[in-house]
């Protein structure tokens, strides 16, 4: 199986919005997807048209011992769905403690499902440095860096890259990073200014197409459905699909050249 980990430094960089579309995706391509929320938010279901009233999920589940299979959903577009769930917030903590406790929980659960080495995970997590993005680094074979093009987003990328250096670059079979600049408005010439600054500074690492700013996705997600599925011909949607499509060539790509570690 292919793990990908979700990440942002910082927050309100539409994050959630672009795992559940590349979920999406991947999903329409013919391979199969689980979309899996380890965000204590539990938005990532809100995409793939879960029960609002819905609380069950991999949290709750966890923390009675029931296997993870019972909390999965099937969501549009052919995804399969792992939410989060709902919890006090005592049971939030005592989940915590159980991923501070066992960092590689989550991989060895992934282990655990028999998932085909064709299939793959779509890990959504909190933004910056927490105990779910350092469980859903541990587990993953690529990470996905979500960024705006302002200052804010180019000042936080040494964060999020310590974290990848500490908890996912050690292992051999992790394959690497890549960024992606989502919710981009090329009418701002600062905008247009940022772009140039990271890509000189991310190089190949960086998507070379951007996720344009469009009112679609907020629409979409008001129908509780992805943009891919909720208006599969607008500008976003084809941003999405041709990341999707980058995304699988670079993950291939690693499978044939495995990554050396020093």
């Amino acid at each position: 199986m292919k793990v990908i980990a979700v990440v942002s430094a910082k927050g309100g960089v539409g994050k959630t919005t672009l795992a559940a579309n590349l979920a999406s995706v991947l999903a329409t391509s013919g391979r199969r997807v689980i979309a899996l929320d380890l965000d204590p938010q539990n938005a990532l279901r809100l995409h793939f048209g879960v029960p609002l009233d819905s609380i069950d999920g991999l949290s709750r589940a966890t923390l009675s011992g029931d296997a993870l299979r019972s909390v999965m959903f099937d969501g549009v577009d052919g995804v399969t769905v792992l939410p989060y769930g709902a919890v006090l917030e005592d049971d939030r903590r005592r989940f915590e403690a159980h991923l501070d406790h066992d960092p590689r929980w989550l991989a060895n659960t992934l282990d655990s499902l028999g998932l085909d080495a064709s299939d793959i995970v779509i890990i959504d997590t909190p933004p910056g440095s927490s105990v779910y993005t350092r469980t859903a680094l541990c587990a993953a074979g690529f990470a996905l860096n979500v960024v705006l093009a302002d200052a804010a987003s180019y000042a936080a990328i040494p964060q999020m890259e310590r974290m990848i250096e500490t908890y996912a670059a050690p292992r051999a079979d992790f394959a690497g990073e890549g960024y992606v600049i989502n919710q981009v408005d090329q009418s701002r010439q600062l905008a247009k200014d940022v772009l140039k600054v990271l890509r000189h500074l991310l190089g190949d690492k960086l998507f070379p197409g951007v996720i344009h700013q469009d009112e679609g996705v907020s629409e979409s997600l008001a129908c509780d459905t992805t943009l891919i599925h909720y208006d599969s011909l607008s500008q976003a949607a084809a941003d999405f699909r041709a990341c999707g499509q980058w995304l699988m060539a670079r993950l291939d790509a690693s499978a044939v050249s495995p990554r050396s570690v020093a």
